[in-house]
């Protein structure tokens, strides 16, 4: 039996990318007597050769003494809580010890230090938590941290 060797516009196996099957090809490009570019005569797209799998040999089935026995007693996860909903449970928390006299009111050309409490006109009695460079901080407000204008040394 004689094998014809591959050229460009022949039909071959291969494995499509886009309708991942091993569907009939035509051969687009060569390089030498290797296929490296084919179209997929179904979806009609051009993609690299990839080789249909070969044929696997049946494995011997497992044993059940070599795996772990699985324990009953699992520990159920524990659900995550919404990062804003911890934030205000910090703040209600925190309320308590504030001393409202002492707010400032909040003005974006001030400096501010952390700890210090401040008067939003818009988000009420916050809770100065960090101070970021360049002229940034963060505040601890009733509905959750607020990343506000400041101006830091």
């Amino acid at each position: 039996m004689t094998t014809r060797k591959l050229s460009a516009g022949d039909i071959i196996e291969a494995r499509c990318t886009k309708c991942r099957e091993v569907l009939n090809h035509r051969i687009v490009a060569m390089v030498e007597e290797k296929v490296v570019r084919v179209e997929c005569n179904t979806c009609l797209g051009v993609h690299n050769y990839h080789a249909p799998p070969t044929a696997k040999e049946a494995k011997a089935p497992r044993k059940a003494a070599a795996s772990k026995p699985r324990t009953t007693t699992a520990v159920p996860r524990a659900s995550k809580k919404d990062p804003t909903e911890l934030e205000r449970e910090e703040w209600a928390s925190l309320q308590p010890t504030f001393d409202l006299d002492k707010a400032l009111p909040y003005d974006m050309n001030n400096r501010y230090q952390t700890k210090r409490l401040i008067l939003h006109p818009v988000f009420g009695i916050g809770l100065v938590k960090a101070v970021i460079v360049p002229n940034k901080m963060q505040i601890l407000f009733k509905d959750g941290i607020k990343l506000l204008r400041c101006h830091c040394l």
